[in-house]
């Protein structure tokens, strides 16, 4: 008795009292036979985390233990910490935040420590909703027994328990880790031979000793199967498309002869969200030719079974070669394809494309200009002293700019057009900075700068536009007709500026945007006449200030343009939407009229009032959807209008016009997708690494296609390794 009181009194003696009341000896305290490490505490049979005891059967709370002065900080060992923030609030306390579903709860108040069991049972009793979806999808076995296949700790039955476990404790699958190895490759542009790496290998076996490494040859196979996979599913969403679809060409090159072409799809589904995904990736011998673009096009239709439900497809090539796109795609496909309008929306150009060739232009005519201003800046910041006497000069000639002069990326043009916005305004400083500075002599002269100022004024047009396209989560095709009208007017007045600097410049750009304006400005007109904030009413006002006296000419082309295409729509109903149809044929024309003549009377006694309502109805044909639609007065503009909201809400009160509209706002007017950049988007071919350019088509194919579909794909979350719940018997 006296050897167990000493014991006891050395092993008080060792603990150490934590600030989450955890007791510790050293690193372990072993009681019995269990090991318990950091904050574990196990009695009997039965293991305890944190500051959860257990004694015989029941599962109690520890007493919250108050951190002492002069008891040293330990780095916290328990594993809730794995998923829990200490986070401090007002007051001195702190709050400790749930890393998933981001949940907070109280931790401490003061000197007073709240423990970790709240904490543990919102992670192990499934409270946690992040927890309990992933465990659904795990699907992990919950019943008792060795983890494994037999190897590693054994759970021990109880009436009802909870552990920490993750897929390291599921059984182990060769095939399943493959297939995720694969799809690590395609989303991470990591090269196949990855496997064959040396540190790969190694790091691998350090995690699970029982995974074969596999060859090349076989991880092509576990891509190509991704691939076949994600192309089997969204061939099963593209089955419930309810509109057509409109495609966006790419052209890529290789160091070598030969090219690619790559082919993405956009649509509306049947829930009013815009989607677009690759649908075709392949390699051509001459990719520029309108022949290679026509097959690969019709290749891909038929691949994905939409051969009858073509709606536009927008190209992004250079200016001198897209007639020639336009007329043979267009006499190539019309024989296979019902082209709506007769083909007058089917081509589309990139506004992305066009914003880019206009600035590029700009920065071009201006070059020798700009030259200078780098170096300027180059000489500027090449020491500190420099930097100081310059911003010494700026202060005596009291600018008052607070704009931080910086080098450009010759690549994006947009940080070419903020380094000579800058700079423009310090021109006086760089003038002074070379009278007493003999080192410099790179300053523009007087011509110079007007002309710095002329190309600003232009590009300022393209950035803003540029900036409200990418501003819009979802940049529907409505959007574009605001932008592109305005900036055809501003140069359409540019090129009657009085310095001849400023009309230069603007008949430089006018020439090229122009000619998309005559190319596109049809297709966006009909789309912002989808638009129910301004229909037809803004089409009349911008083409006033852009036609004058000619306006009503071309306004009367945009007007016959929607009233004959919404015949179209009426008349050849696209298939699979058979709802709309029914709704079109009980809302319209004779039908109508017809039911109400051959409907019982209500017994109310206003029979002749029936009769009189039919003889109106005969005499007065009702309107049609989209006259309803233009005659009725404008929607409020709002800054947090959602147009594909509107037209999900009046989809039964306009069930034909709301699928021309369906088809026509997802037309996508820009190459570049949401959340990239406008500003890098290139005016020619991309260009293929080398690497890619090895591998086979077929998986260059799949490894391009795949990483775009695997984003949008639930299955590739990788397995959770949070807290499982497992039930004993």
């Amino acid at each position: 008795m006296a050897e167990e009181t000493a014991n006891d009194t050395q092993v008080a003696q060792d603990n150490e009292i934590t600030p989450d009341g955890e007791a510790v000896q050293g690193d372990e305290m072993v009681q019995g036979e269990e090991l318990a490490q950091g904050d574990e505490l196990v009695q009997g049979e039965e293991l305890a985390q944190g500051d959860d005891l257990v004694q015989g059967n029941e599962l109690v709370v520890a007493e919250e233990t108050t951190p002492r002065t002069g008891i040293r900080r330990r780095r916290k060992k328990s594993l809730v910490w794995e998923h829990f923030t200490i986070e401090e609030v007002a007051g001195g306390a702190t709050r400790a935040c749930c890393n998933l579903c981001k949940q907070t709860f109280a931790y401490s108040s003061g000197s007073k420590i709240a423990g970790t069991s709240h904490l543990k049972r919102h992670i192990t009793l499934g409270s946690c909703p992040k927890i309990k979806t992933q465990e659904q999808r795990l699907a992990l076995p919950s019943a008792g027994g060795t983890d494994n296949d037999g190897e590693g700790t054994v759970e021990r039955r109880t009436k009802r328990r909870y552990r920490y476990t993750g897929y390291a404790n599921a059984a182990f699958d060769q095939d399943r880790s493959c297939s995720y190895l694969a799809k690590m490759i395609i989303q991470h542009d990591y090269p196949l031979h990855i496997v064959q790496q040396p540190a790969f290998a190694t790091f691998i076996e350090s995690l699970q000793p029982r995974f074969r490494i596999v060859d090349v040859d076989t991880m092509e196979g576990e891509v190509y199967a991704v691939y076949q996979k994600e192309k089997e599913n969204l061939l099963q969403a593209f089955s419930t498309m309810p509109g057509r679809i409109s495609l966006t060409i790419g052209l890529w090159t290789t160091s070598q002869t030969l090219g690619y072409v790559s082919l993405a799809g956009q649509f509306i589904d049947s829930e009013w969200k815009v989607h677009r995904r690759m649908l075709s990736f392949m390699m051509v011998s001459s990719p520029h030719s309108e022949n290679a673009l026509s097959e690969a096009i019709s290749m891909c239709l038929s691949d994905w079974n939409m051969k009858d439900r073509l709606f536009t497809i927008t190209l992004d090539n250079e200016c001198s070669s897209h007639d020639i796109y336009s007329a043979n795609l267009r006499d190539h496909l019309s024989n296979k394809n019902n082209l709506m309008l007769k083909g007058q929306l089917f081509v589309v150009r990139c506004y992305a494309h066009i914003l880019n060739a206009a600035a590029l232009d700009v920065i071009a005519s201006i070059h020798g200009v700009i030259y200078s201003i780098r170096e300027s800046i180059k000489f500027i910041k090449a020491s500190s002293a420099r930097e100081e006497k310059f911003a010494e000069i700026a202060l005596q000639l009291e600018i008052p700019s607070t704009k931080t002069l910086c080098l450009d990326v010759t690549t994006q043009w947009n940080t070419t057009y903020l380094m000579l916005l800058a700079a423009l305004d310090y021109k006086q400083a760089f003038t002074t900075l070379e009278t007493c500075d003999d080192n410099y002599n790179e300053a523009p002269s007087a011509e110079d700068w007007k002309k710095v100022e002329a190309a600003c004024t232009y590009l300022k047009l393209l950035y803003d536009s540029a900036h409200s396209i990418m501003a819009a989560a979802n940049p529907t095709s409505n959007l574009f007709f605001h932008e592109a009208w305005k900036l055809q007017l501003e140069l359409t007045n540019g090129t009657g500026h009085e310095d001849p600097v400023f009309s230069s410049m603007a008949k430089d750009m006018h020439e090229r945007f122009d000619k998309y304006w005559k190319d596109c400005s049809l297709v966006l007109a009909i789309a912002v006449v989808m638009d129910p904030r301004f229909k037809m009413k803004l089409v009349e006002f911008s083409y006033s200030k852009i036609y004058g006296a000619e306006a009503a000419k071309y306004v009367k082309v945009v007007d016959d343009a929607v009233h004959e295409l919404y015949k179209e729509y009426v008349a050849q109903p696209l298939p699979l939407t058979p709802a709309y149809v029914e709704q079109g044929e009980a809302n319209n024309g004779p039908a109508s009229a017809n039911n109400r003549q051959g409907a019982p009377s209500t017994g109310d006694g206003l029979l002749d009032f029936d009769m009189y309502l039919s003889e109106i109805q005969s005499s007065q044909p009702s309107k049609s959807e989209l006259e309803q639609y233009l005659d009725e007065s404008l929607t409020p503009r709002i800054q947090e209008f959602d147009i594909l909201n509107w037209w999900k809400l009046n989809t039964v009160k306009f069930p034909t016009l709301s699928k021309m509209a369906r088809d026509i706002l997802a037309i996508p007017m820009s190459l570049v997708s949401s959340g990239n950049s406008i500003f890098t988007a290139g005016t020619g071919s991309h260009m293929l690494d080398d690497y890619r350019s090895s591998l086979r088509p077929e998986i260059v194919e799949a490894l391009v296609c795949a990483k775009d579909w695997l984003q949008y794909s639930a299955t590739t979350e990788a397995p959770s390794s949070t807290l499982v719940k497992a039930e004993g018997s």
